[in-house]
């Protein structure tokens, strides 16, 4: 929503802007779902079952033919295969590993390169994301391709845990509801278009989050779908005030890495399984958690590889996440770098499905500490449990040598608190300099999300120094 619209929608009474919201709603809800989606969401659990081999074969052929789109059709990608003959490169774009890491400023310089020739831009959905940069990313989704991305959420992200659209449903998202500055309720929307309520994230001060608990009762809203740290939030009150009367079927994280105690707490609160799941606005990959708790990519989405460099890590081993679009051949991304990191999994799940098993999304790659011996750390949220007064709290890495954590202590926190951090992270990354810093609150992304672990050292500057 434009800086302009913005200011109108603030000016408007509470039941004008539900109204707008729902308007919104049924505009979206006309590009996701059509006559052909229950067809299309058969499928995809029908799918879930394919052996390897059917897996391996379908990913070929799609692969096969983006990859054919993309060099002959997409300006971007036909230019630099011109490039590459005249000085003489003789490959074939038909291999995978032929193809150049694409970097997201390439697409934000330019994102109409993207687009095959035989597409009309007027008839496709603008989507724009910026993620924790804060800098615009301009997407376009064809009709198809949106309908068909939303089929895989409702089969894989809804029915595998026994709910559909058509239950209510909250989610708590980064979009602006109601000024940050507004300190009364509501701060959410009722969407009835799309049975939401549409709560903001920016205003979970501990004082407010009884109402949120409040609105979901209120809504009688079935399943939750939002950040790991604004869900823990909710659930993190809601113990502390003795509450059971908020009862959920199922609690849905997404777009921030699910940590341990985030889960269980989540799970004490609202008596409910939790699960994660993983999506780009870029279509490049997606991922959801199955009953087991194993996370499963979907390989209908993209091809996914794991890199260090220029080399394909073993499952079990952290590397950069790069992803090929497979569904998405309007706007083909080729060996997208996502800026996430993944562990890939080799293991079969007890649940049977043969959708590529991953073991952990590590976070961004800006969140993995980089040490002198040139170790990648990630997933330091061990550091705050076992009874460790804090709140909630963030590791921020200055160097390699130096680190920073910001903390908000708990209401239990003792004098030692500070040195008990400075103990606890030594262990995990050894002799290290480590500054502690109390704060009211973590600070946010500019679209609300918390980040647990920072880099401050460059992608150009994470290797280590020599010796």
């Amino acid at each position: 929503m434009s800086d302009k619209l913005l200011h109108v929608y603030h000016r408007l009474p509470t039941p004008a802007q539900w109204a707008a919201a729902t308007a919104m709603g049924v505009y979206l809800r006309r590009w996701r779902y059509g006559k052909e989606t229950e067809a299309l969401v058969a499928a995809t659990l029908e799918r879930d079952h394919w052996t390897p081999e059917q897996w391996r074969q379908y990913q070929q052929e799609r692969l096969a033919f983006v990859l054919h789109r993309a060099a002959t059709q997409v300006p971007f990608y036909r230019e630099h295969w011109s490039r590459r003959r005249q000085a003489g490169d003789t490959r074939s774009w038909e291999y995978l590993e032929h193809w150049p890491i694409l970097e997201k400023e390439s697409v934000r310089e330019n994102p109409k390169a993207f687009l095959a020739d035989d597409v009309d831009i007027r008839r496709m959905y603008p989507e724009h994301t910026s993620g924790t940069t804060g800098k615009p990313l301009k997407l376009w989704w064809s009709r198809k391709t949106v309908r068909e991305w939303y089929a895989l959420n409702e089969a894989r992200s809804r029915r595998w845990y026994g709910i559909s659209r058509k239950d209510r449903w909250a989610i708590i998202g980064g979009r602006v509801v109601t000024p940050a500055s507004r300190r009364t309720p509501p701060f959410w929307i009722w969407n009835s278009a799309l049975r939401q309520l549409y709560m903001s994230s920016y205003h979970l001060a501990p004082d407010l989050v009884p109402a949120y608990l409040d609105a979901l009762r209120r809504y009688d809203v079935t399943y939750v779908f939002g950040y790991s740290s604004s869900l823990h939030a909710l659930a993190d009150t809601a113990l502390r005030l003795g509450r059971k009367d908020v009862r959920l079927a199922v609690a849905i994280t997404n777009a921030e890495p699910l940590l341990d105690h985030q889960r269980h707490t989540i799970e004490a609160a609202f008596r409910c399984p939790v699960r994660e799941t993983y999506g780009l606005a870029e279509i490049v990959a997606g991922a959801s958690e199955c009953e087991h708790g194993r996370l499963h990519l979907w390989p209908e989405v993209g091809l996914v590889e794991a890199l260090d460099g220029d080399r394909t890590v073993p499952p079990g081993a952290v590397g950069d996440m790069i992803s090929t679009s497979l569904l998405n051949a309007d706007m083909p991304l080729i060996r997208y770098r996502t800026g996430d990191a993944v562990r890939l999994s080799s293991h079969e799940c007890r649940c049977r499905r043969h959708l590529p098993g991953v073991d952990a999304l590590e976070g961004r790659c800006d969140d993995l500490v980089v040490m002198q011996d040139g170790r990648r750390v990630g997933r330091l949220d061990p550091v705050f449990k076992h009874g460790l007064a804090v709140a909630e709290a963030q590791i921020v890495q200055e160097t390699f040598t130096r680190f920073r954590v910001k903390y908000v202590p708990a209401r239990a926190a003792g004098l030692g608190l500070e040195e008990e951090l400075r103990h606890r992270l030594r262990d995990y990354l050894g002799s290290v300099d480590v500054v502690c810093e109390r704060v009211d609150q973590v600070p946010r992304t500019a679209h609300g999300k918390f980040r647990a672990v920072v880099s401050h050292l460059s992608r150009t500057n994470r290797q280590p120094a020599a010796s």
